[in-house]
């Protein structure tokens, strides 16, 4: 069972929604991106996932870098919210999409694999469970592999895992078990992170390796780094260059330092927020959800 609690304020599908994560021990509010611990079984290998957006759905959730405590939000590009288009024979994404704590994809440094700097965000992992999460869930998987999307020309790796509780977790230990089990998911996925942009006049994704999926290993010494690489900046390994962290809360109830702050703080800044997304007219956005997009691959 997890040890962490979603609280969300605001309506969703508008501007003014947010997910909060509490500690359900200690009764503080935390930080996803730099409370929660990246690890939570090291002899076994097993992290906690931090579960944005439930398969299926298509509403683009993310934890908030800029925001106090890191809520989860929806990205919202030119002042609408964003949604992902439903491209056949897709429905929204197709497996519990999110990040791994404590991670980070450093954008002043170039991924050896894909030539590319890191997008500034946490390291996304696919959740290929049977279950459906819930948004701000706090999830333990097993990692399986990994995939190296290039995005607009960032590298944006993709962490394939399985939760530690789903009936097939014992069978899946590395990234060509989910062949054997779940055969056509690792296709689905190269598909669906290559075209989901077509629709809304983008170019399609290219990829590490030809869509290589890498395997566990691989997948471990990439989560390693991002996780040296966001101690980093939590630590203030960037101090000397601040515009290198331009934008991100570095808030937290963790780890000691000027941006520590206390429970009672971060929930009086939690209240202080909401009233000022309490005072934003809730426009309720149309869920872009009853059309459907063909993409014809054999032109890619």
């Amino acid at each position: 069972m997890s040890n962490y609690v979603r609280y969300e304020r605001g309506q969703v599908n508008t501007v003014n929604y947010r997910v909060y994560l509490k500690n359900s021990q200690t009764n503080e509010f935390v930080s996803p991106f730099h409370d929660i611990p990246l690890v939570s079984n090291a002899e076994n290998n097993i992290y906690n996932a931090v579960i944005e957006i439930p398969r299926w759905s298509n509403a683009k959730m993310e934890i908030n870098k800029k925001e106090k405590l890191n809520p989860i939000t929806q990205d919202v590009k030119n002042g609408k919210l964003r949604f992902v288009n439903n491209v056949f024979p897709y429905h929204g994404y197709i497996w519990n999409y999110g990040a791994l704590p404590q991670t980070w994809e450093d954008p002043n440094t170039k991924d050896e694999t894909t030539g590319c700097n890191g997008d500034n965000d946490p390291l996304d992992v696919c959740e290929i469970g049977s279950r459906i999460h819930e948004r701000g869930s706090v999830v333990q998987v097993k990692v399986l592999g990994a995939l190296g999307l290039i995005d607009e020309g960032e590298a944006d790796w993709k962490i394939i895992g399985i939760d530690i509780n789903d009936p097939l977790a014992s069978k899946l230990n590395n990234i060509d078990d989910v062949d054997t089990h779940l055969p056509g998911l690792l296709d689905a996925t190269r598909d669906w992170f290559r075209i989901y942009k077509i629709p809304t006049g983008k170019p399609a994704n290219s990829f590490a390796s030809d869509g290589k999926f890498f395997d566990r290993e691989f997948a471990l010494k990439t989560i390693k780094h991002d996780h040296e690489s966001w101690h980093n900046l939590i630590k203030g390994g960037y101090d000397a260059e601040p515009e290198k962290k331009k934008g991100i809360s570095l808030l937290n109830t963790t780890f000691d330092g000027s941006n520590k702050t206390t429970s009672d703080e971060a929930l009086k800044q939690l209240n202080e927020a909401s009233q000022d997304f309490n005072a934003q007219p809730a426009f309720i956005e149309q869920l872009p959800i009853e059309t459907v997009h063909y993409v014809n691959r054999s032109s890619l």
